[in-house]
């Protein structure tokens, strides 16, 4: 029997005190949530909150876990959470090329990246947690 092999990624929706989300471009993806890899006997939530002051700069609180997204053929689970920034400063990294917070509107026009702008939608939508969605 073959050794699965199985990425598991944590993106959070980070939203500031004015209700803007913060995205960063990266430079393969363009425009997209903070999030990466799980790194092995690291929890969901702190991957979440690792990935995103490694690729923004930005500490958030997390304020809730809203579903999965996953990537059958790809054996990929990507989690989503729902955060808050609490503190640190804008700044970029070898997996950011920018960073900002942007509002919601504009921001969804930026994310043009296969479902990332449904990930961000669903993540906003309280009614549709939790969500799990296969593709």
């Amino acid at each position: 029997m073959v050794t699965p092999k199985h990425i598991v990624s944590a993106a959070t929706i980070v939203l500031n005190n004015r209700n803007e989300i913060l995205l960063i471009k990266g430079p393969r993806r363009g425009w997209e949530m903070p999030g990466g890899q799980v790194e092995e006997g690291e929890s969901l939530m702190n991957a979440a909150i690792r990935e995103t002051k490694e690729e923004t700069g930005i500490d958030i609180e997390i304020e809730k876990f809203c579903g999965v997204f996953q990537n059958v053929n790809g054996s990929i689970c990507n989690t989503l959470f729902l955060g808050k920034a609490i503190g640190g400063e804008l700044t970029t990294s070898s997996e950011s090329l920018e960073v900002g917070f942007f509002p919601i509107n504009k921001a969804l026009e930026m994310v043009i990246w296969g479902n990332f702008k449904q990930r961000i939608e669903y993540t906003l939508n309280e009614s549709l947690h939790p969500f799990y969605v296969e593709f």
